[in-house]
């Protein structure tokens, strides 16, 4: 890529912003020095390193490559000797430590994340360095004491002298004696000595090495002889240290420079991985998509949907679409696929008014070209379709130059010929005002014929013009297809907007008389053009008055189908929420209906236990226990907590006979009696009185008793259960007879039959009494859910 047309279509600019994400000094200049590769696979490979470094950082946004420094220089100064001080080895550590992270991080999500687990298995820990500047230095860069064993002995020897030379002048200046010769009784330091500050009249009177005076001459700084062999010895230790440090520091630098190709590869690689995340955090801020990539060899394609200038506003900024013909209302209306066209689109011909957005489209055409290249997502719709291209050539801008005596149409033609040459299939050429700064007549010719050069050579080209001509040659030209920017007559202002396959309309005669021209001189001037172009015009305004209403009309549809899919997803959600509480409701029912259940069964086993305490015949104690037992087996059975009956909406008092629904008991039974407010019911083998307001009705017709001797007419379903449970063996075995009889006239394909666990007596009577039965054909136990062995299925014969 030519580094002039990148810096005509302010590619490096694109760079400049992109590097503001990086986190450290390598990776900054890695997105400054990006260029745009043209292997597909290569530009595959960075758009899908883009796209995974964004969901990296969606996933797990606090990973960054925190701590991490270009310690490039510093390892090449280890590698010339160099001794680094403690701040440039702690960037070292740093770096080392960011890269064994972010090692770690990609080890475990290296199936999420394959492309940059790639890149993050470049990285060398090296954790003797690491370890050994940790060991040797802390987090203010200061050398431990334990860095080497002849360090801690100097040190340790340094605080003793020091506190021995401190404790000596402590005395002298403490002395009352020597009061009055001191200045000041404080101990301060000139040239790495300890001293004490004396009265100029009385430097003579403690003997010793004058250092310094004042700047007003009133105080002269003396170190005292009784001190100067303490302060050499303090001295010479404070020498020793120094010398073991930069031992210390010499070797730390030594074990750098070993591991030097090690250290930069890290580097390397954190600024590769610096790049990437730095390209997802641009493409989130600029509200970017990857493109879809189509090979140059099958054919060269620019097919951008809603395509935004990265540089302009985002506020402002209005969305383009530039696709080949019919495709742009193809997306808009819905339709996958655009039609085919009998040959493939190479030219388009952007035709409209000056400040109308012409250049910025050339501009957005070939940076977001090269930001796909790059491996930069692109500020446009997701869907949009690039191919790689070899080479980018734009002439885009007045680059008239006095001092080389080119006019405006020389400048442009002397850089259209320095790629003319090089102009092939692989190219995308970008061309603003083609032709212009000449003759009309002569720069319309000319620009067909570079046109029509480009066109044969294979080239996709965009090209920005005034001339008229050349909307005709669009229209009439295989492979060439018009384009304008649109313009509101109205606001006499342009839209911005990019329409593909109409020519851009003159508008001048309209823009005229809204500024105020005399209507009979606009009116001159329009006598004046000849009528077929009149007529011409005439057909573009119709046409683009024609796409309005569509687009309007489309958008309107657009809207309703949105406001529809909105109002499903509410209808959707109330119902989920309708279904939630439904469940919520029956939980709640169930959860109670068990826990009165429980209740009655503590209520029987203390009534059992107290008719135990007092003594009772044993036969009252023993029919009670029955009942009670009876009672708790009607309870226990799992099919009787089903979902609550549906009461009679008729709203008639219950009676005797009547099948009812007992609250208190959550269980079906059969008024016998009716006692005032209250009333008798018969729950399976037992009797309770309850009050009348605690039953509903059921809105089935009750079964007469066996007693008058019911026999259900042909057709009439007795229902596919019968319960026995607490009769004896004789009533038992009758109302099953008389219940197989009923069912097989009704053509019912089996009866349940609940006859309880027991004993087992009723259980074992009854399966005997199915199993010599001419309506039967065979019988089972109950499922585990249906009562078990309490329960006995007779399957009828059909």
């Amino acid at each position: 890529m030519n580094s002039k047309h990148l810096l005509t279509l302010e590619f490096p600019k694109v760079l400049a912003r992109l590097a503001t994400y990086a986190s450290f000094s390598a990776g900054e200049e890695k997105a400054r020095t990006l260029v745009p590769a043209m292997d597909l696979r290569e530009v595959r490979w960075r758009l899908e390193t883009t796209s995974e470094a964004r969901a990296l950082l969606d996933a797990k946004p606090d990973t960054t490559l925190g701590g991490a420094h270009d310690v490039r220089p510093q390892v090449a100064a280890a590698q010339r000797s160099a001794v680094l001080p403690p701040a440039e080895l702690l960037d070292v550590r740093d770096t080392l430590v960011a890269a064994q992270g972010l090692q770690r991080t990609f080890a475990r999500l290296k199936d999420q994340f394959p492309l940059l687990s790639v890149v993050a298995a470049r990285i060398q820990p090296c954790p003797e360095i690491t370890g050994e500047i940790d060991r040797c230095l802390d987090q203010r860069g200061n050398v431990r004491d334990d860095a080497s064993p002849e360090l801690a002995r100097i040190r340790r020897e340094a605080r003793i002298a020091h506190d021995r030379l401190q404790d000596k002048l402590q005395g002298i200046i403490g002395s009352p004696q020597n009061a009055p010769f001191l200045q000041e009784a404080l101990i301060t330091q000139r040239d790495g000595r300890y001293v004490i500050p004396l009265k100029t009249d009385f430097k003579g009177r403690i003997r010793g090495i004058v250092h310094d005076v004042s700047a007003s001459g009133a105080t002269v700084f003396v170190e005292p002889l009784s001190v100067v062999e303490l302060n050499n010895t303090w001295r010479e230790l404070q020498l020793a240290e120094e010398q073991e440090i930069h031992r210390i520091l010499a070797g730390l630098s030594a074990l750098v420079a070993g591991c030097a190709d090690e250290i930069v590869q890290n580097v390397e690689t954190l600024a590769d991985l610096d790049l990437a995340f730095a390209k997802a955090k641009y493409a989130d801020a600029i509200d970017a998509a990857a493109p879809d990539l189509v090979s140059i060899r099958e054919s060269s394609t620019v097919r951008l949907f809603g395509a935004r200038h990265p540089l302009l506003d985002p506020e402002t900024v209005v969305p383009i679409d530039v696709v080949p013909d019919g495709e742009a209302s193809a997306r808009a209306s819905g339709e996958h696929q655009p039609k085919p066209s009998a040959e493939p689109t190479h030219v388009v011909v952007i035709t409209g008014p000056n400040t109308g957005g012409k250049t910025v489209s050339l501009k957005t055409v070939g940076l977001l070209t090269l930001m796909a290249q790059a491996g930069l997502h692109i500020p446009a719709e997701p869907g949009s379709t690039l191919s790689p291209f070899e080479a980018v050539y734009a002439d885009i801008g007045d680059e008239q130059s006095i001092e080389q005596s080119l006019s405006t149409f020389s400048s442009h033609l002397t850089n259209i010929l320095s790629f003319i040459d090089e102009v092939d299939g692989h190219s995308l050429v970008l061309l603003d005002e083609l032709g212009a700064g000449t003759d009309p007549a002569e720069g319309a010719a000319l620009a067909r014929a570079l046109l029509d050069h480009f066109r044969e050579r294979g080239a996709m080209t965009f090209v920005a013009t005034h001339y008229p001509e050349l909307k005709a040659y669009a229209q009439l030209t295989p492979g060439v297809c018009n384009a304008s920017v649109e313009f509101d007559a109205e606001t006499l202002s342009p839209t911005y907007k990019l329409s593909i396959g109409l020519p851009g309309r003159s508008n001048a005669f309209a823009i005229a008389q809204r500024l105020g021209l005399p209507h009979d001189l606009v009116e001159t001037a329009r006598k004046l053009v000849s009528p077929d172009d009149l007529h011409t015009e005439d057909m573009l305004a119709d046409i683009h008055r024609l796409r309005l209403q569509e687009a309007q009309a489309r958008d309107a549809a657009n809207v309703a189908r949105s406001e529809a899919d909105r109002l499903a997803r509410q209808l959707r959600d109330r119902l989920d929420a309708i279904e939630e509480e439904r469940q919520e409701v029956l939980a709640q029912a169930r959860g109670e209906a068990a826990t009165e259940l429980e209740a009655l069964r503590s209520e029987i086993r203390a009534l059992k236990r107290r008719l135990q305490a007092a003594a009772a015949p044993v036969g009252a104690v023993s029919a009670i226990e029955r009942e009670a037992e009876a009672l708790e087996e009607v309870l226990s059975e799992p099919e009787e907590l089903a979902p609550l009956p549906v009461p009679d909406i008729g709203g008639r008092p219950v009676r005797a006979g009547d099948a009812v629904w007992v609250r208190p008991l959550n269980a079906k039974g059969r008024i016998i009696g009716i006692d005032g407010e209250e009333a008798e019911v018969q729950v399976g083998p037992a009797r309770t009185r309850v009050s009348r307001t605690d039953l509903e009705l059921i809105a089935v017709p009750p079964l007469e008793p066996a007693s008058q001797g019911y026999r259900a007419p042909a057709g009439h379903s007795p229902g596919e259960q019968i319960e026995v449970r607490g009769c004896t063996i004789e009533d038992a075995l009758e109302q099953v007879d008389r219940h197989l009889d009923a069912a097989s006239l009704a053509g019912l394909p089996w009866v349940r039959v609940v006859h309880g666990k027991g004993t087992g007596a009723l259980r074992r009577a009854v399966r005997e009494f199915l199993s010599d039965h001419p309506l039967v054909s065979s019988y089972e136990p109950g499922a585990r859910n249906e009562g078990g062995e309490g329960v006995t299925i007779a399957k009828l014969v059909q």
